[in-house]
């Protein structure tokens, strides 16, 4: 069967975690599986979606939406941040993440969700619809470099809600820590 796409289900948390650790590697695998975890533990980052891609019933994928909300917005929006996304070095440069992205966002579409942020590459999530949120009034819950500013973004998944809305973003407590804000 060919990779697809799915809800990931409780039992699969630790496939979930390998591929976090073979796709980051290292140290850094480490910190992004204990992060996913953590966020799948952490009440305060409900609602959450958490989707995988399967390859002949092997999770090869997994990417992680989690509830967040605007402060100082004047309009009732729900919002959700990407992190994070991985897949197996083994399955990378064939559209997977490309895949999860899409699957997430038909997923929330139909969750009631109007924006998704993420922190990440401006190169790979610029295809997949993200751009800058800063310059559309979306402030990070922490600071980010100048620099690495464009790496702060933003995708509306109702048309129309960014020219109507901004504000801070609040995430969960997991995802509060200033050592997630460092791209």
């Amino acid at each position: 069967m060919p990779t697809h796409c799915r809800q990931a289900m409780d039992c699969e948390t630790q496939a979930i975690l390998d591929v976090a650790r073979s796709a980051f590697g290292g140290r850094q695998g480490d910190e992004i599986a204990t992060l996913i975890d953590d966020l799948l533990r952490d009440p305060t980052a409900h609602p959450l979606l958490s989707v995988v891609a399967a390859d002949n019933d092997v999770i090869v994928g997994h990417v992680l939406f989690t509830g967040v909300s605007l402060e100082q917005c004047q309009e009732a929006v729900s919002a959700s941040i990407l992190a994070p996304l991985a897949v197996h070095p083994d399955f990378q440069n064939r559209g997977i993440g490309g895949m999860l992205i899409a699957e997430g966002f038909k997923r929330l579409r139909q969750m009631g969700v109007d924006l998704v942020f993420v922190l990440g590459d401006p190169g790979y999530y610029g295809k997949h619809g993200f751009s800058p949120a800063g310059v559309e009034g979306y402030a990070a819950p922490q600071p980010i470099s100048p620099e690495h500013a464009d790496a702060w973004m933003v995708q509306e998944l109702r048309p129309g809600i960014l020219e109507r809305t901004n504000g801070r973003v609040t995430c969960a407590q997991t995802l509060s820590d200033p050592k997630h804000w460092q791209e």
